[in-house]
Parts: C-alpha cells; structure tokens; sequence
C-alpha cells in the first residue's frame, strides 16, 4: 500500500471560510476509485514549523496514486490548493500494514 501525505501552509489573507472550503473539497475527493482511506484535518498546535492543513491518503499501489493525481475531480482541488497556499509538501511512502 502507498501513504499519501500533502501539507498545506495557507497564505495569510486567506479566510477561515476559504479554509474550510478547501479541507471540505479535500473531504469529498474520499470516493475516487482507487482511495482506500482519505483524512483531512487543520493544525491545533499552531507552532512556528506547523502547516494548517493536512490530507492523508491511502492506495493500494502507486498506479492509483498516478490515477487519482490525473482525475478529473481531483485536478481543480488541487489547483484551489496551490492558489491558496504559500507553501506545499507532499510525501508518498509504501506502508507494510
């Protein structure tokens, strides 16, 4: 299996609704074929290294992640993200369990 893991630092004028809205849109990608698991949350311990929202996704292997990263659904969240991000990381790693 392959854990997908994208962190997202908003920039400073961007409203709580326009956070919300994209962690909601985040939310709503948890049924694309392939997604085994999909969490999404934002950061409650605010420290000077934290990024305000996180997503974590399972998938059963990287042909998925390469599917779900092409989707037609996924493609406009992921573009939503980078116009409200200063800053985004990403790591994909295989998981035994």
């Amino acid at each position: 299996m392959l854990l997908h893991l994208v962190c997202f630092k908003y920039k400073a004028d961007v409203d709580a609704d326009t956070r919300r809205q994209h962690r909601d849109r985040l939310a709503a990608l948890k049924d694309l074929d392939g997604v085994i698991d999909l969490k999404v949350g934002f950061d409650v311990v605010h420290a000077a290294r934290s990024y305000d929202a996180g997503l974590v996704i399972t998938f059963p292997d990287r042909a998925a992640l390469d599917a779900y990263q092409k989707n037609d659904r996924h493609v406009p969240v992921a573009q939503f993200g980078v116009t409200i991000s200063e800053h985004i990381v990403a790591v994909d790693f295989e998981i035994e369990h």
